[in-house]
């Protein structure tokens, strides 16, 4: 049952029966509605047919589980909401896993009982300030507060946009900065440390040692080099598409995504000689597929896979690289910091931040200017001391010159 109260001059309740409680109360949804066009509120035929309409909409969004009631809703109960509407379809499984486990030991305990509406910016900083570890000894670090901040933010930006709330508590709110300078600084590896790894890696697996040279020549994500099909390569245009990555999903289970940084795939230009060994090894591919026969996964060509055509686990390739490093005596860095160093190199050799901003996927150069500001400030100050030298010998020319015509 529905039906239409007219609660102001302008403003109408719209009412909406879903059943019973366990108790025989009759349980309701209700939307207040404002009509600002005085023209409309003139005509009673068309005002009720514009009434009727919303009723019917609204009807079909209780009906079908999609309508959140905003009256004294709580953050823990809105997140169910998020979840299901939001972060399912928007996240990969994994994340929404990280995002669900950082809500429950951070969040949901201090906030979680609070009505949306009366989350303020004071009750976000506060949680920043104050967020402990989960074993209660000592001060949570930088890097949860910041995944925190991440959270809530994402959360709180669903609110505002579904009108919820009037305002983002969030947007008031800085994301926690490491006081260290130092700790600012991405752990890479040298031009000398990357020679030593090339060196390294060719008593390796072929795929392996691939893997390794798209890691530091495109600067590519695990997930997006798990997700490379060979028909996404462009030899003719030395580039690579990324389009989709694999992640770890729901249950443990691998995931195939769509990257979300753009809109569309990027491209990413690669060097020469590291296409040369692609081509190689997609030849060396296409023998292993022919060994397999039928046995060979024919839906997809992935670039990185086992003997069966099938794609490597997620976890696959962090656990290679702890073993290789120690066996190989390289200094240890974590997997994903080739794609730093990629980025470094990059900025060592004068290559523009929006460039670099482009070829990594970041969503804006800002995520590049705050991930490698100390690489680019480094940099700045080497570009300082090249003109430096510069207006030292044109200094020394506009002297010698003076000399010249003192003399004279």
């Amino acid at each position: 049952m529905a039906s239409i109260q007219k609660r102001g001059a302008n403003s109408f309740l719209l009412v909406v029966e879903i059943g019973y409680s366990a108790k025989g109360k009759r349980l309701k949804r209700t939307k207040t509605i404002h009509v600002n066009d005085p023209q409309l509120l003139k005509k009673k035929k068309k005002l009720n047919e514009y009434l009727n309409d919303e009723l019917t909409k609204f009807k079909i969004e209780v009906e079908a589980g999609e309508y959140i009631a905003p009256e004294k809703m709580v953050l823990s109960e809105f997140v169910k909401e998020w979840e299901k509407k939001y972060a399912k379809e928007a996240l990969s499984g994994g994340t929404l896993n990280n995002c669900l486990s950082n809500f429950k030991n951070h969040i949901e305990p201090v906030l979680g009982d609070l009505r949306l509406d009366q989350i303020k910016t004071i009750h976000i900083v506060n949680l920043l300030n104050n967020l402990k570890r989960t074993d209660g000894n000592g001060e949570s670090s930088i890097h949860v507060k910041q995944y925190t901040y991440r959270v809530i933010r994402n959360i709180m930006s669903r609110a505002y946009e579904w009108k919820l709330v009037k305002n983002n508590p969030v947007d008031g709110v800085k994301k926690p900065r490491n006081k260290d300078e130092e700790m600012h600084k991405v752990n890479v590896y040298d031009e000398e440390e990357v020679e030593q790894l090339f060196l390294a890696v060719q008593s390796e697996p072929i795929h392996w040692r691939i893997f390794t040279s798209l890691a530091l020549a495109g600067g590519l994500r695990k997930g997006e080099l798990l997700g490379l099909e060979v028909s996404k390569i462009n030899f003719d245009e030395q580039t690579i598409e990324i389009d989709q990555t694999i992640v770890m999903g729901e249950n443990n289970k691998p995931e195939i995504k769509s990257t979300k940084t753009k809109k569309s795939a990027r491209l990413v230009s690669l060097p020469k000689t590291v296409m040369d060994e692609l081509k190689f090894y997609v030849k060396y591919l296409e023998k292993e597929k022919e060994k397999m026969g039928d046995a060979y996964e024919q839906e997809h060509q992935w670039l990185f896979c086992n003997e069966y055509g099938h794609h490597l686990y997620p976890t696959t390739p962090s656990k290679w690289w702890s073993r290789f490093v120690k066996k190989a005596g390289v200094r240890h860095i974590r997997l994903h910091d080739l794609r730093h160093t990629s980025a470094t190199l990059l900025i060592n050799q004068g290559v523009h931040a929006k460039i670099i901003s482009e070829r990594l996927g970041h969503a804006d150069i800002g995520i590049t200017m705050d991930t490698y500001g100390h690489a680019l400030r480094t940099a700045d100050k080497s570009a300082a001391e090249k003109l430096d030298t510069i207006f030292r010998s044109k200094s020394q020319k506009e002297s010698n010159r003076q000399q010249s015509v003192n003399k004279s």
